[in-house]
């Protein structure tokens, strides 16, 4: 591992424990994360393979980031206040994001062991992982689909919340005038 995969995989990581704070959906909320992954994605997608079971590999490892997105994104507090989404991740929401990030990295360090190395080798001979880039591009489309799915949940539910505020705001009759006020 480099140090730029150190950065980017505590980047990732310090985005969610920043979030355990309440905070406005904002752009940038949006964007931070979304670019980190990004950057990966230009820096080490270079072509998915599909030889043997390659492909398969990258589908279920997508699989699972999408499960934790949704269920991060579900998990996450949104609410509708002040005329803005407000946001806090719980701490089960935190917790998911922790144990897939560190499942990426711990993954990523024990593999560039030579035992792990070779655990790895053994297994992918053994189901049809014709590559080492098959690894990479699982691992990234697992980060790739929950930061993306995590995020579209957020901003769904808080589109929701916003539409029934403003619902709310429109159906609410006025209020009735006060005795002996001019109408």
């Amino acid at each position: 591992m480099t140090t730029t995969d150190w950065i980017i995989d505590i980047a990732l990581l310090l985005i969610v424990f920043r979030q355990m704070r309440e905070e406005r959906l904002t752009a940038r909320t949006i964007l931070l994360p979304l670019g980190i992954i990004g950057w990966a994605a230009t820096n080490y997608l270079h072509h998915i393979p599909t030889a043997g079971n390659d492909l398969v590999l990258a589908i279920v490892f997508a699989g699972i980031g999408i499960a934790f997105g949704l269920f991060g994104g579900l998990l996450t507090h949104v609410r509708y206040a002040g005329g803005h989404v407000r946001i806090k991740a719980s701490l089960s929401a935190a917790a998911l994001w922790v144990i897939s990030m560190g499942f990426r990295l711990g993954f990523a360090v024990w593999s560039s062991h030579p035992s792990g190395g070779a655990h790895v080798a053994h297994f992918s001979a053994a189901h049809d992982i014709t590559s080492s880039q098959a690894w990479v591009v699982a691992l990234i489309l697992m980060a790739f689909g929950e930061v993306v799915v995590r995020l579209g949940t957020i901003v769904v539910r808080g589109q929701l919340l916003h539409a029934r505020a403003d619902r709310e705001q429109t159906a609410a009759p006025a209020p009735a005038p006060r005795p002996g006020a001019y109408v």
